[in-house]
């Protein structure tokens, strides 16, 4: 049933009576006048909807509602179903993806190690060769913060094919790719041997890179032991046991930066973000690249207290979930979520990561094409992973996969240089969050 009252449209749906305002429905009007039918983008803008808007008439044809509206007895025909989707209480049958992006606490599978069940993990060469497959890969990184790739060639330059068959590197001044591997001189924590605590990386960026991959080339004969910490597991808990402290880190400003001799980078954020509605979105923590706080004392004094309680939620042990990346494992990190960080390591420092930047936004637009087409079936909550042996017996179908089954973005990097001693040596900007080792023994990027 359709009615309208004082203006607004009125539709019944099931045992539910949506209402909707004149100037939204106007604002949202489907017909050619008011969206160009190809690219389907708005061609007038809010300020050509007259004032005073009302809806004078509404009809009820079958599937479709006609509304024509006063003063100026404009015509808008919509589809029922399209007004149940986007019903204004939230409710519509696309379950507010339409108002959400997708990002915050509300959306993601938080978790303890000890609660994650199976690792959210894949085969690359299956990867390649079945969209649904990847689809539950990009999916996991979305949901769980993290996927990880098995069976990637452990060659130069492959990480960035991975990034590829997904999105587009993000090029930094760092380069397209950066090594990790102990230096004789070293610039940065990455670059030795030593236990790095979990961050994430360039906080000092903004935006900041929001999705992390790091390739594993060579690991090291001892140690260097990779840890993943759920952020936003972490600041629900601070939230719920200590809410002036979550308050007061989540409405603190930190400036961070990074300089040398070509680069001077600042930014300036919360170590928790949150978004308009007060839900946690994104978290910045690297106190190597941490600058001085400058606020009257009292602020100052309050915000290390609570800074205090903060990292050392984060740094519990059973917060951290514990990898060792072997040859050809590639790592998937959403870098606003997830910290890193990695364990000492000894023996002869072969140790050797390569990896990269990317973002959210493509992987995500990625998966909504697959999802489209009607070739990413699973959400993640449909179908578990196969489990880790049959992942092993694809691997020596890596070279078999080839490029004929890689994305056209992923072909287009088959040529790029491998990453050695130039601008994409390594993460030195991050003072061990950036260019970090999870270490061909299973560290992080600076970790």
């Amino acid at each position: 049933m359709v009615s309208w009252d004082d203006g607004k449209l009125e539709l019944t749906v099931g045992e539910r009576t949506l209402c909707f305002p004149a100037v939204w429905l106007r604002d949202n009007c489907p017909c050619p006048t008011c969206r160009d039918p190809d690219s389907g983008q708005k061609l007038k803008d809010v300020t050509d909807i007259p004032n005073g808007l009302a809806v004078a008439a509404a009809e009820d044809i079958g599937e479709s509602v006609v509304v024509t509206y006063a003063p100026d007895r404009h015509r808008s025909t919509f589809s029922r179903s399209w007004l149940a989707d986007h019903a204004l209480d939230g409710a519509g049958g696309d379950g507010g993806r339409t108002q959400d992006d997708g990002r915050t606490e509300d959306d993601k599978e938080l978790w303890l190690p000890a609660d994650l069940g199976e690792l959210p993990q894949g085969s690359w060469p299956r990867y390649l060769a079945e969209p649904a497959y990847r689809g539950r890969v990009l999916d996991a990184v979305l949901r769980r913060g993290f996927a990880l790739l098995r069976g990637v060639p452990a060659e130069a330059g492959r990480v960035l094919e991975v990034a590829a068959s997904f999105g587009f590197v993000r090029e930094t001044n760092y380069g397209r790719l950066f090594d990790v591997r102990v230096e004789p001189r070293p610039g940065n924590l990455a670059f030795t041997s030593r236990p790095i605590l979990p961050h994430t990386d360039n906080p000092y960026r903004d935006p900041v890179p929001t999705v992390q991959l790091l390739h594993c080339l060579r690991a090291a004969d001892d140690g260097g032991q990779t840890s993943l910490t759920d952020g936003f597991a972490a600041a629900r808990e601070l939230r719920a046991t200590d809410r002036e402290a979550f308050q007061i880190v989540a409405g603190t400003p930190v400036p961070f930066g990074y300089t040398d001799q070509s680069t001077e980078l600042r930014a300036s954020q919360p170590l928790i973000q949150l978004s308009p509605r007060g839900r946690v979105r994104g978290i910045r923590f690297n106190n190597r690249s941490a600058r001085p706080l400058r606020l009257p004392y009292a602020e100052v004094t309050a915000f290390y207290a609570a800074y205090r309680r903060w990292a050392e939620l984060l740094a519990r042990p059973e917060r951290q979930l514990t990898l060792r990346l072997a040859p050809g494992d590639c790592l998937i990190l959403d870098n606003t979520r997830i910290l890193h960080g990695r364990s000492a390591f000894g023996g002869t420092g072969r140790r050797h990561l390569q990896g990269c930047y990317a973002d959210l936004d493509g992987l995500a637009s990625t998966l909504a094409v697959l999802r489209r087409r009607g070739m990413a079936g699973m959400d993640g909550n449909e179908e578990k992973e196969e489990h880790h042996d049959r992942d092993r017996d694809d691997r020596g179908a890596v070279r078999r996969a080839g490029s004929a089954r890689l994305p056209r973005r992923a072909r287009d990097h088959r040529r790029a240089p491998a990453a050695g001693r130039g601008p994409g040596r390594g993460g030195p900007g991050d003072e061990g969050g950036r260019g970090g080792g999870w270490g061909a023994g299973g560290g992080g990027p600076a970790a």
